[in-house]
């Protein structure tokens, strides 16, 4: 548990930085808000974070593009016919999350990196109660670590974002960034970030 509770952490954290270097307005408003939230301090605190809506949808739209696990699986317990497909007890299902997090049936330009989708309706919790985001599953087969994980995902962003500007070396550019992923049963990204941070004032 421990284990699969950094792994995917630190993933997270990875893809999120890249869509912030990726897209310089967000990174903007998002360190804005650090520095509003922080007044003068060095450290975003646990007790801050409820204030960061916009650090929540961040990370909120970061987990739908790039959920870490991108299948779920679950086994019936009974018989159950679904779509005209008979499928009996004990059949392993995986559900598939990357897909439900790119569904354009379910998000309005859905391969897009927009946090603001989640400020519209004051969507910044992480609990999924349409089944349309599903990061950390839903219902009682949910993550038990999710508010562990959002919280460490959460602190370490808010600080990282507070504390550093972020370049990229060797002269490429934000829209260059490889996003490309690598299957497993966690998603990576194929090829790690490579970034120059320098200190921000606060």
């Amino acid at each position: 548990m421990f284990s699969a509770g950094t792994d995917t952490t630190f993933t997270s954290l990875e893809w999120a930085i890249s869509e912030l270097i990726k897209h310089p307005s967000v990174m903007k408003k998002l360190q804005q808000e650090a520095t509003i939230i922080a007044q003068g301090r060095s450290t975003i605190l646990e007790e801050d974070l409820e204030k960061m809506q916009y650090l929540k949808a961040v990370i909120k739209e970061s987990l739908r593009l790039h959920a870490t696990v991108p299948f779920l699986p679950r086994e019936t317990t009974e018989d159950v016919k679904l779509m005209g497909y008979d499928i009996p007890v004990g059949t392993q299902v995986l559900v598939n999350v990357w897909a439900i997090g790119r569904d354009p049936t379910l998000w309005e330009d859905s391969n897009k990196f927009m946090p603001e989708r989640f400020l519209k309706d004051n969507s910044t919790d992480y609990k999924s109660l349409h089944y349309d985001w599903l990061p950390f599953g839903a219902g009682r087969r949910g993550c038990p670590g999710i508010q562990f994980a959002t919280t460490i995902m959460e602190l370490a962003l808010a600080n990282m974002v507070h504390k550093f500007h972020f370049a990229l070396p060797n002269g490429i550019k934000n829209e260059d960034i490889d996003m490309s992923e690598t299957y497993g049963i966690t998603v990576h990204k194929k090829s790690s970030l490579l970034v120059v941070a320098s200190h921000k004032p606060y």
